[in-house]
């Protein structure tokens, strides 16, 4: 799915697809997700596509559905990169499940 993640997870039904590859993803290959949504590039640093992902009411699922099955390294390697990111991700009417789902599963803030 690399380089059509985004565009895969904003349609209504591909979007469901998207989440049972990532429910049943090896750890590396959740790996090779978390890359593509959080940009590993320096023009996407400031702009992941997480942050549109988690405008779109359909994308917002398969982060959530990622956060749900990733392992502890890995969750706290996504909170550590979006963690200046939070405070927009609260106002943002989608966004606020992420926080939500991050401070649940992770205990964090």
């Amino acid at each position: 799915f690399q380089g059509i993640l985004l565009p895969l997870s904003k349609h209504k039904f591909a979007s469901n697809v998207i989440e049972k590859c990532v429910t049943h993803a090896t750890r590396q290959e959740r790996q090779m997700l978390i890359e593509e949504i959080l940009g590993t590039d320096s023009r996407n640093a400031l702009n992941p596509p997480l942050m549109g992902m988690v405008r779109d009411q359909f994308a917002n699922y398969v982060v959530q559905r990622l956060i749900d099955v990733m392992d502890p390294e890995q969750r706290q390697y996504l909170i550590q990169r979006i963690g200046r990111h939070l405070p927009n991700l609260r106002k943002i009417p989608y966004g606020k499940h992420i926080v939500a789902r991050i401070e649940k599963i992770a205990g964090y803030m």
